[in-house]
């Protein structure tokens, strides 16, 4: 060992401040790579891995909008399933299909297939799955226009005999404001 800071392993010289500095680099880098890692589905708040849906048990569907549709499966179920793209040309397609490498339509892996009138079709991936509560399904309806809000109607006050209210008037009785 020569110089400070220096020493030689295996025939090779090794700058001790070099090393330092490249650890710290790795370290950082490390860190920032973590931070940047995308969101597992176990990360977000309202991705759900168990709304899947049985592709045999797919009875029907609503077209929301160009990314939004409500499917209809057996039992009654209902689920939100939003596509991770518009999908122009969805509300007037002949019909769509579900396409997934399982017998499920699960978020991420499953696909919307659709026909336009004129074109030869579009695949698209869907983002996410969610079973419905029958309140969430007409939420969703009223939020994309394909039902009308029911309003409730107050009833009509209605005169009640002696319960008029007989204002004082200060001004009126004489007195001044200021007594």
């Amino acid at each position: 060992m020569g110089r400070t800071g220096r020493f030689r392993m295996a025939g090779i010289f090794w700058d001790l401040e070099v090393i330092s500095k490249q650890l710290v680099i790795a370290v950082c880098l490390s860190i920032l790579g973590a931070c940047a890692a995308p969101q597992t589905d176990a990360d977000r708040p309202d991705s759900s891995r168990a709304d899947c849906i049985s592709q045999s048990s797919i009875r029907g569907y609503s077209v929301l909008d160009e990314a939004n549709l409500i499917v209809s499966a057996s039992g009654r179920r209902q689920y939100h399933v939003a596509l991770q793209r518009r999908a122009y040309g969805l509300r007037s397609s002949w019909g769509i299909a579900f396409e997934s490498p399982t017998s499920r339509i699960c978020a991420a892996f499953g696909e919307v297939v659709f026909r336009g009138h004129f074109d030869g079709g579009d695949s698209i991936r869907i983002a996410s799955i969610r079973e419905l509560s029958p309140e969430e399904e007409e939420d969703l309806l009223i939020r994309y226009g394909k039902k009308e809000p029911e309003i409730e109607r107050q009833p009509v006050p209605q005169e009640v005999p002696g319960a008029e209210v007989e204002e004082l008037d200060p001004v009126a009785d004489g007195e001044s404001p200021g007594d």
